[in-house]
């Protein structure tokens, strides 16, 4: 019998008439809004919007994802920066009955959960849309007491930006004490610990704050991984699961210290480690930099080795790749970019811990300067260190301790508050999107990256392949394998070929096709690993053959002008074209 969530959980779902999909890439593909997957219903936008899924109408998955708001809270026993995503998914087919029997079953039947130790939460009403009555009504035909069952508003509603289909939502929580259980469930407590969520995307908010039915309603279900098998492994600590277990009692080896004590540090080097070999491995081909996705991953991986350092583990041994391998060898089996990319990841680990190291170096040099008349550190001088040269406080505080020195801790956390604030501000429109990011001008540009990836192989070569993309209202973004900076004639030639195809009003043709006939036809696709055994792709007349997702325009002859406004590097071996349409 399978033992492990991810396969009962798919099997179930399976029995249910779903069909299995594969787990999109950590770096999503053509959606500016985020810049990592950060749900299981993220790479199903096109399709919770209207568009036909060609394997149907159920679906399920485990999907990765990456979270970054939270990255200071890392240390803790339960937030993570990678995680897995359980889903199953309703489009415009079953809705709250079976979604909520479900996950009943799946909870008691299949996972052993006593009901006792589960409540649940559904949407109170407001002024727009009245309490979720036959949620309510199934979860009490189902046998939870009516003092299980909480009805909240905020907590309840569901909507991704600002608006676009949305609705309510019925959270299940499981209660991980070892106190008696409480009679009445207070949502407020923290031994009730959420498990498993079902949205009912019912409803569509409008620009005037008005909400109108939908023609056709979805089911999006989540169910965390780790949390989850925490849960049933009885463990308090996430970190203390089996999924945890082989990582860390490593890093014990490796630093020659028990888990107990140094709890913070080993988690957050498991923790970042994790997350570092999921993003390396991606198609994407993200490198360790200072902007994007690179900048998250490089201080992913500088956290891990400060903390290494704090566990006196030898920084120049190769503990790093000993670390990736245990994380590689238990996830390759379900993720085939991690078989694929083992060598990539060690090396990206291995090369961005040398820089880092002679980082160090530089701030160790540097802190002997600041400190070379014996005066106080301010908080300035303690923030510039650790925003510089990754130099932590607690570095800082112990050097100057050393020197007989006091550092300004209250002024280097106001400087690092000022920090967070400016990130937080400056991200904001990475996170707007979600289903509210697909419109009119998007779609125009999506099908123009179509049309300058098939230029490009003309201009530059055949071996031009597309390594990532960025669309917003604003303009195209187009990551592409080149290993020369493109010279003006390269850049009006593509420009050239890309307008005339344009002029031409060449019809834009949609097909589902089996996905080996798809590849052997010719057909570009970016991640080959994401898409299921029957795919959809875009035909632009005879010039563009590409698996993808949508959305596209009809005809060429919508797109405008195209004018491309800068060509950069964007990482070793890598291009980025950044174009207009006019």
């Amino acid at each position: 019998m399978k033992s492990n969530l991810k396969d009962l959980y798919i099997d179930f779902f399976v029995s249910k008439g779903h069909k299995q999909i594969p787990s999109a890439p950590v770096v999503p593909e053509n959606d500016p809004s985020v810049l990592f997957n950060t749900a299981g219903m993220q790479p199903l936008i096109p399709y919770l919007m209207g568009q036909k899924h060609p394997y149907g109408t159920r679906l399920t998955d485990y999907q990765k994802c990456v979270r970054t708001n939270d990255l200071e809270a890392i240390g803790d026993s339960y937030h993570h920066t990678f995680f897995e995503m359980l889903g199953n998914w309703s489009l415009g087919d079953y809705f709250k009955k079976e979604a909520i029997t479900w996950s009943f079953e799946f909870l008691t039947t299949v996972l052993n959960i006593p009901v006792e130790r589960l409540a649940v939460t559904v949407f109170a009403g407001n002024d727009l849309i009245p309490f979720d009555e036959e949620s309510y009504n199934i979860w009490r035909s189902l046998g939870i007491p009516e003092k299980r069952i909480a009805r909240t508003v905020e907590d309840n509603f569901w909507i991704a930006g600002e608006t676009g289909p949305c609705g309510s939502d019925s959270e299940m929580f499981y209660f991980r004490s070892d106190d008696e259980i409480p009679e009445k469930f207070d949502p407020e407590d923290d031994r009730w610990v959420e498990i498993w969520n079902d949205v009912f995307m019912e409803f569509e908010k409008h620009e005037d704050g008005s909400i109108t039915s939908l023609p056709s309603k979805n089911v999006d279900t989540g169910m965390g991984v780790e949390r989850t098998t925490a849960i049933l492994e009885g463990k308090k600590d996430n970190y203390a699961s089996s999924i945890w277990t082989p990582v860390i009692s490593l890093i014990e080896k490796l630093s020659n210290l028990p888990y107990e004590g140094n709890e913070k540090s080993m988690r957050i080097i498991a923790d970042h480690l994790r997350t570092a070999v999921f993003i390396l491995a991606d198609p994407a081909g993200i490198k360790p930099s200072n902007t994007d996705q690179g900048y998250i991953l490089r201080r992913l991986i500088r956290r891990s080795i400060r903390h290494a350092k704090k566990l006196n583990i030898d920084i120049n041994s190769t503990w790093e790749q000993e670390i990736a391998c245990v994380i590689l060898d238990m996830y390759e089996s379900y993720y085939q970019e991690l078989k694929d990319n083992r060598n990539v990841v060690l090396e990206g680990l291995s090369n961005e811990k040398i820089k880092f190291n002679r980082t160090l170096e530089k701030g160790l040099r540097e802190f002997e300067k600041v400190t070379k008349d014996n005066e106080d550190i301010d908080g300035v001088t303690a923030f510039h260190l650790f925003d510089t040269y990754g130099f932590p406080i607690e570095l800082t505080c112990e050097l100057a301790e050393d020197k007989g020195l006091k550092v300004d801790v209250e002024g280097y956390k106001t400087k690092f508050k000022e920090h967070q604030e400016l990130s937080r501000t400056a991200s904001a429109g990475k996170f707007k999107g979600g289903l509210a990011g697909n419109g009119e001008i998007e779609t125009k540009y999506h099908t123009a990256t179509h049309l300058l990836n098939a230029a490009l192989k003309l201009v530059v070569g055949p071996d031009v392949h597309q390594k990532g993309s960025n669309i917003t209202s604003e303009r195209l973004r187009f990551d592409f394998s080149c290993d020369h900076k493109l010279t003006d004639e390269e850049k009006q030639k593509t420009e050239e070929i890309v307008n005339k195809w344009i002029e031409e009003d060449l019809p834009v043709v949609v097909k589902e096709m089996n996905k080996d006939e798809a590849i052997k036809s010719g057909a570009e696709c970016m991640f080959i690993e994401k898409y299921p055994d029957i795919v959809t792709v875009y035909f632009i007349g005879d010039v563009s053959k590409e698996l993808c997702g949508g959305p596209h325009v009809k005809s060429t002859k919508e797109l405008g002008h195209f004018k491309i406004t800068k060509e950069e590097a964007s990482s070793q071996g890598v291009r980025r074209i950044k174009a207009i349409l006019e």
